[in-house]
C-alpha cells in the first residue's frame, strides 16, 4: 500500500507541477502577445510618422541632384547635350516646383536657405488639391483659423470630436465632461482629444473655445485638450455642388461638409498618437472605455486572424464609436476628399472596406464575411447617442444604440430632512418626495410662471453648497428653464433672503 501511496504521490506532483507551470506560461504568453500588439502598433504610428520624413528626403535628394547638374552646366558654359534627360532651362512654362511636395517644416527651413528653383517637369501624383482644386486659391486654406494646442504627441489614444452649430442646444461641454469622468489618470496620461469647431463664423469658434476653456482649463492648459477650427477657405462654394442620391441641396451641403470636416480632423490628429477614435459632440460613454478599446485593439492585433484589421466599431449608430489605426488615416482622409460630394461618411467608409476585400464574382455571402475580417464589432457598445436635435436643421435624431445598455435616469443620493411641497403637479409616480429622498427622479406637468417647489428643512442646516440637475438623458428637453434658485435663512419674521443664482438648464 505504501509503495502504491508512493507511485500515487510521484505521479501526482509532476502533473501538479506540469499543470501550474503551463497555466503560468500560458498567461505569460498572453502578456507576451499583448505587450508584442502594442509594440507593432507604436512602430506602425512611427512608421508612418517617419514615412513623411522619407518623403521629404526624397524630394530634397531630386532637388540636389538637379541643382549639382545646374551647377555643372553652368561650369561648361552652360553648353549641354540637346539629348540631355536633364534641361537647364529653368523658365519653361511646364517646368515643377519640386520643393512643393514637402512637409510645411522642411519647406520653411529649405527656403530660408535658398530659394525654390524651377526645373525640368518631373511625375506628379495626385494630391488634395486635385479633388479640391479650390484649396490652391488660399495659402492658408489647410492651417486651422483657430487652434489651442500645446503640441503633445506620443499618446496611445486621440479621440476626435468634431461640433458645429445647432438651432436649439449645444451638447459638446457635457459630452467632454462624460468622456473625461469616465477615465482614470493613467488613461488620461496615454489619451488626447481634440475637438474640431467646423464653423467659419470665427466669433463663433471662439466662443465654443471659450466655453470649453472655462469648464476645462486645465485640461487645455496639459495637453490633454485641444480645440482647433479649419479657415474659411478650407471650404468649397456650397452652392456649386452637384445633388447627389436625389437629396436637397441643403442635405447635399451637410453631408459634403461633414465628410471634408472628418478628413480635416483626421488629418490633424493623425501625428498625436498610435490609434484615432471618431466621435461624436452629443455622446455618453462608460467608465473605463479607454482601457477596454485599447485591450480589445491589442488582442485582436496579435490574432493572425484578425490582424489586419481596419476599424474597430464600438457603437452601432453611424460613424460613432469608429477606431482606427493612425497609420490607416490616409486611406480614409483621401477617401473622403474623393467623394466628399457623393456620399454620406459613413456609406463612404463601407464602400472602402467593400472596394478592398470584396470581390465581383462572389457573391453576398463571401463578402459580408471577408468584410468582417476588416470591420470589427465589440460588443457591449461603449458609446450612446444622446442628442435629439441634429445639426442638420430641423432634424430630430431619435436614434439609439440598443446595445449600450440601460442608461439611468437619476443617481441615488441623501438629503438632509425636509418637508417638501409644490404647485407642479407630479407625472404618475415620479414625485418630488421621491426626487429628494434619493428614490427616483421628478417629472412634473406643465410647469407655470410663479411655481414655486420648496424644501424646509426639519433642523437648522447649514448649506455649503448645493447640486440642481434637471432633464435626463431619455427626456432631455423636460427641465426647468427661467428657474431662480433661493437659499434663505430662517428668522423670526419668517423667511427672508435674496436669490443666490439663477438657473437655465
Amino acid at each position: 500500500r505504501r509503495g502504491c501511496l508512493y507511485g500515487i504521490i510521484f505521479v501526482l506532483i509532476p502533473c501538479t507541477i506540469l499543470i501550474v507551470v503551463i497555466g503560468t506560461d500560458y498567461s505569460s504568453e498572453q502578456s507576451m502577445s499583448q505587450r508584442m500588439a502594442e509594440f507593432q502598433m507604436r512602430m506602425q504610428y512611427l512608421e508612418s510618422m517617419y514615412r513623411t520624413k522619407q518623403e521629404d528626403v526624397a524630394i530634397l535628394s531630386q532637388y540636389l541632384r538637379f541643382v549639382s547638374l545646374q551647377a555643372v552646366g553652368s561650369i561648361n558654359g552652360g553648353m549641354m547635350s540637346t539629348g540631355s534627360t536633364y534641361r537647364t532651362n529653368v523658365s519653361s512654362a511646364a517646368n515643377f516646383d519640386i520643393l512643393e511636395g514637402l512637409s510645411a517644416d522642411s519647406k520653411s527651413l529649405i527656403r530660408n536657405v535658398t530659394t525654390a528653383a524651377r526645373l525640368v517637369e518631373s511625375l506628379k501624383l495626385p494630391t488634395a488639391f486635385h479633388f479640391l482644386p479650390h484649396l490652391l486659391d488660399d495659402s492658408a486654406s489647410l492651417q486651422p483659423s483657430y487652434i489651442e494646442s500645446k503640441k503633445r504627441q506620443g499618446v496611445s489614444m486621440v479621440l476626435g470630436i468634431p461640433t458645429v452649430k445647432r438651432d436649439k442646444q449645444s451638447y459638446i461641454v457635457e459630452t467632454i465632461d462624460n468622456l473625461i469622468s469616465n477615465m482614470d489618470e493613467d488613461e488620461q496620461n496615454d489619451t488626447m482629444i481634440v475637438v474640431y469647431v467646423g464653423e467659419p463664423d470665427l466669433a463663433y469658434v471662439k466662443e465654443v473655445a471659450q466655453r470649453i476653456r472655462h469648464r476645462f482649463g486645465s485640461f487645455i492648459d496639459s495637453g490633454f485638450l485641444e480645440i482647433i477650427a479649419p479657415s474659411v477657405s478650407y471650404y468649397p462654394n456650397m452652392n456649386n455642388l452637384r445633388q447627389t442620391l436625389n437629396d436637397s441641396l441643403e442635405r447635399v451641403r451637410w453631408r459634403s461638409k461633414q465628410n471634408l470636416d472628418f478628413a480635416f480632423l483626421m488629418a490633424y490628429a493623425r501625428p498625436k498618437g498610435a490609434f484615432y477614435l471618431q466621435l461624436e459632440d452629443d455622446i455618453l460613454t462608460k467608465k473605463g472605455f479607454i482601457t477596454i478599446m485599447k485591450n480589445f485593439a491589442l488582442e485582436k492585433t496579435a490574432k493572425k486572424e484578425s490582424s489586419s484589421w481596419f476599424v474597430l466599431d464600438f457603437c452601432q449608430l453611424g460613424f460613432i464609436g469608429k477606431m482606427f489605426k493612425s497609420a490607416d488615416l490616409p486611406w480614409l482622409i483621401t477617401f473622403f476628399q474623393m467623394f466628399y460630394n457623393d456620399k454620406p461618411v459613413d456609406w463612404l467608409l463601407y464602400h472602402m472596406i467593400y472596394t478592398k476585400v470584396c470581390s465581383v464574382e462572389k457573391d453576398a455571402k463571401n463578402c459580408k464575411q471577408e468584410m468582417a475580417k476588416l470591420w470589427i464589432h465589440y460588443k457591449p457598445s461603449l458609446f450612446q447617442h444622446i442628442g435629439m436635435q441634429s445639426s442638420l436643421r430641423g432634424k430630430v435624431q431619435k436614434l439609439k444604440d440598443k446595445q449600450f445598455g440601460k442608461i439611468p435616469n437619476f443617481y441615488p443620493h441623501r438629503n438632509p430632512p425636509a418637508v417638501v411641497r409644490s404647485g407642479i403637479q407630479p407625472y404618475k409616480s415620479y414625485t418630488l418626495q421621491k426626487a429628494y429622498t434619493g428614490d427616483s427622479f421628478f417629472w412634473g406637468l406643465m410647469p407655470q410662471p410663479g411655481d414655486l417647489i420648496e424644501f424646509l428643512f426639519k433642523q437648522p442646516t447649514t448649506v455649503r453648497r448645493y447640486l440642481f440637475r434637471s432633464g435626463n438623458l431619455e427626456q432631455p428637453s423636460d427641465r426647468f428653464y427661467n428657474t431662480t434658485v433661493e437659499v434663505l435663512p430662517v428668522d423670526t419674521d419668517g423667511l427672508t433672503g435674496s436669490p443666490l443664482a439663477p438657473y437655465n438648464v
